[in-house]
C-alpha cells in the first residue's frame, strides 16, 4: 500500500464477512458503545489512516481509535522498534515497582520500556515542575488515580464541569457531566460540585460570570464573607481543556485565566483529564499549555497506550500501599509504544504538522460551511486535528457519519449533534483534502436524500 497514492475504495460495507465477525462478537460481548461495522483485517495493508476491512474495503480512519493511535496505522518508525524486540513471557509484570529492562543502561537503551516512559512523562510537563508518575491501564485509572491522590492531601469536595466526561470507574463516573446513560442509578462520590464550561462568550458573560462578590459562580462559592463552601474542603477541581464527549467544546481563555487566579487565591488543585487531547492532539504537547492555566495533575492515556497520572512529588502521597495496582505500569509493549509515540512526535515534529494540518481542515470545513457546500452543518470547533463539525440536528449527523461510512470515511459522533474528526498526527495534505471531500459528499447525500 503506497501512501502517497493509496485512496478509499469501498464495494458493499458491510460486507458478508464483516457482518458474521459482527454477528459472532455480540453473541458474547456486553452492550456498550457501537459505532458501525467496520471490522478492521490485521492481516492486510495498512498506512497511516488507511486500512482494510476483512472485505477488501480500502477506507481512511479519521477516528485514531478514539485518539489511542495517535499516529495511525503501522507507522514505520514504530514497527521497526518493535520488530526488534524479542518477544517474551511474561510481557505484563506486576506493577509499578516490578522492574524490567533489556539489560542496556537505563538512561541510553535501546528499547524504551516502562522507566523510559515515566522519564519522558516528566520531561513533558517539567514546565509545570511535575516530577513524579503514577502508571496504569488505561486513562479512567489516571483519572482515578488523580482524585485519589487529591483527596489523599485533604478536602473532600471537588468541583467538575457541565459536559465533563473522565472516564468509566465509579469515582470518574462521578464527575461526568455529558450524558445520564454514563452514570444514572450507579452510587456517587460525594461531595461534588458542577458548574458551567465556559466554551463561548455567551456562556462565559451569562452563566459564569457573576455580580457576586467573587465575579464568577466558583468564586462566589468559595468567598470567605457568602460563600458556602470552604476553600480548606476542597480537594480539586477538575477539567478538560477541551471537552471530547461533551462536543469538543474549548476553554474560553479567559475562563482558564479565571481558573488561575482562583488556584493562587485559594490554593485549589487543578486536574487537566488529557486523555483524548493530550500527547500532540491540539498541536501542543498538552492542550493545557494553549491557556494561561497551569495544572497540578495530568492525568493521560489513549495514545499514551497507558494510562499515567503525572503530578509533583508534594502532591502524590508519600506512604507507601496508597496507590498500587497489579498491571499498573506492567504492560512492557505499551509502555514500549507509549515512549516510541512519544519519541517519533518529537522526532518527526509532528506538533507543527498538526498545527499546520489541522488550519487546513479547519479552513476546508469553513470555508464550505461559508460557501454552502454543507448543508446543516452550523460550527467547527476544536484544536489542532483534535477537530468537529456541528449539525443542526441529531439525526442529520447520525446519517452523516453513516454516508461518511459507506464511502470509506471513518469518523465518530460526539456530544449531541457534532461529528469528530481525529486524523494521525502526521496526516498529509493529500490525506486532509480526501477527507474533506467524502465528507462533503456525505453531507450532500444526506441533504439530496430528504428534499
Amino acid at each position: 500500500m503506497d501512501r502517497d497514492t493509496i485512496e478509499p475504495s469501498v464495494g458493499e460495507i458491510p460486507g458478508e464477512r464483516a457482518r458474521r465477525w459482527v454477528d459472532f462478537h455480540h453473541e458474547h460481548a456486553a452492550p456498550s458503545t457501537h459505532v458501525y461495522e467496520f471490522v478492521w483485517d490485521t492481516t492486510a495493508e495498512a498506512i497511516g489512516p488507511f486500512c482494510t476491512d476483512v472485505d477488501g474495503n480500502v477506507l481512511l480512519d479519521f477516528t485514531s481509535h478514539v485518539a489511542a493511535a495517535p499516529l495511525g496505522y503501522n507507522n514505520p518508525a514504530v514497527r521497526e522498534k518493535l520488530e526488534a524486540f524479542d518477544l517474551v513471557d511474561p510481557l505484563k509484570i506486576a506493577g509499578q515497582d516490578f522492574y524490567v529492562s533489556n539489560g542496556g543502561d537505563p538512561e541510553d537503551t535501546d528499547l524504551p520500556g516502562p522507566t523510559q516512559l515515566m522519564d519522558r512523562l516528566v520531561a513533558m510537563t517539567d514546565h509545570y515542575d511535575m516530577d513524579r508518575v503514577f502508571l496504569s491501564n488505561s486513562g479512567a485509572e489516571a483519572v482515578e488515580n488523580a482524585i485519589k491522590i487529591c483527596y489523599a492531601s485533604g478536602g473532600h469536595r471537588a468541583f467538575t464541569f457541565e459536559g465533563a466526561f473522565h472516564g468509566r470507574t465509579l469515582g470518574a463516573l462521578s464527575l461526568n457531566r455529558s450524558k445520564t446513560v454514563h452514570r444514572r442509578g450507579f452510587p456517587e462520590l460525594p461531595g461534588v460540585v458542577s458548574v458551567p464550561f465556559p466554551s463561548s462568550e455567551a456562556i462565559y458573560e451569562e452563566r459564569w460570570l457573576t455580580d457576586g462578590p467573587g465575579g464568577n459562580v466558583v468564586a462566589d462559592r468559595l468567598h470567605p464573607d457568602v460563600g458556602v463552601i470552604d476553600p480548606d474542603e476542597v480537594a480539586y477541581l477538575i477539567l478538560e481543556p477541551i471537552q471530547g464527549e461533551g462536543g469538543y467544546r474549548v476553554a474560553m481563555p479567559e475562563f482558564a485565566r479565571d481558573l488561575e487566579a482562583l488556584r493562587e487565591r485559594y490554593d485549589l488543585t487543578i486536574v487537566a483529564d488529557e486523555i483524548q487531547s493530550g500527547l500532540g492532539r491540539t498541536g501542543e504537547q498538552w492542550a493545557v499549555d494553549h491557556f494561561e492555566l497551569t495544572p497540578d495533575v495530568i492525568a493521560a492515556g489513549k495514545g499514551l497506550r497507558v494510562g499515567a497520572t503525572i503530578s509533583r512529588s508534594d502532591v502524590f502521597p508519600d506512604e507507601k500501599g496508597r496507590l498500587s495496582s497489579t498491571w499498573g505500569s506492567g504492560d512492557v509493549i505499551a509502555s514500549v509504544q507509549g515512549a516510541l509515540t512519544i519519541d517519533v512526535v518529537h522526532e518527526r515534529n509532528l506538533l507543527e504538522n498538526a498545527r499546520r494540518r489541522g488550519r487546513q481542515l479547519r479552513d476546508r470545513l469553513e470555508d464550505a460551511i461559508e460557501d454552502g457546500e454543507a448543508a446543516g452543518a452550523i460550527d467547527v470547533r476544536g484544536k489542532g486535528l483534535m477537530l468537529a463539525v456541528e449539525f443542526d440536528t441529531k439525526e442529520r449527523r447520525e446519517t452523516v457519519l453513516e454516508a461518511a461510512f459507506e464511502r470509506g470515511l471513518l469518523t465518530l459522533g460526539c456530544g449531541h449533534k457534532t461529528l469528530r474528526l481525529l486524523p494521525p498526527l502526521d496526516v498529509t495534505e493529500r490525506e486532509i483534502d480526501l477527507a474533506v471531500e467524502l465528507l462533503l459528499e456525505a453531507v450532500a447525500a444526506v441533504e439530496s436524500s430528504t428534499n
